[in-house]
């Protein structure tokens, strides 16, 4: 019998994590059921992470490395235009192929609001700095172009609201609410 690994249980864990989260948010999510879920003790849990907050951080870092990293590789030898439809078809691919990315995307935004009502900058700080990451790799793969840059994300974000308010995608919010690059493969939920 072959013993996992600090390190594969601790990817076991994020993936879990993003899985939980995802689903019932910072607030709604017990380390009890990402333990069970990985299938380890919560002494064991936090053993690879000090606390609830490291785990949920650790789960929306590869969330938006993930992102990023879609990005870069969709626009990877394009630019302008054929770059903004590689992005836009490799981000509505992974929104149908892992909807748990765009679920964790919307409670994240969600416990950085709270958190900082609060007085908690932590949760903030740490998805503004992904947010920038990703500003960055779409700003680079668009020619630097601010506008361009701006649009391709208000738009991303417009369709992170309707995909997960589970408009259809007959729906007369969507004539106006995506690019042409993203129309033929809006993705369902």
């Amino acid at each position: 019998m072959t013993r996992t690994s600090a390190e594969d249980r601790r990817e076991s864990v994020i993936r879990a994590a993003i899985a939980e989260f995802a689903r019932c948010g910072y607030h709604g999510t017990s380390t009890t059921t990402i333990a069970q879920r990985v299938g380890v003790s919560q002494p064991y849990l936090f053993r690879l992470f000090p606390r609830k907050k490291a785990i949920f951080l650790a789960a929306v870092q590869r969330c938006m490395d993930d992102t990023v990293r879609i990005f870069q590789e969709a626009a990877e030898g394009l630019a302008g235009e054929e770059a903004l439809h590689a992005m836009a078809h490799a981000y509505t691919t992974i929104l149908t192929d892992r909807s748990e990315l765009l679920l964790l995307q919307m409670q994240m935004y969600l416990t950085v609001a709270a958190a900082e009502q609060a007085g908690d900058r932590e949760f903030g700080e740490a998805v503004r700095s992904g947010w920038m990451r990703l500003w960055d790799t779409v700003h680079l793969s668009l020619g630097a172009d601010t506008d361009e840059t701006t649009r391709f994300l208000a738009h991303g974000m417009l369709i992170n609201c309707l995909v997960t308010m589970g408009f259809a995608s007959g729906s007369r919010v969507w004539e106006g609410a995506d690019p042409a690059a993203w129309r033929a493969d809006r993705p369902q939920m």
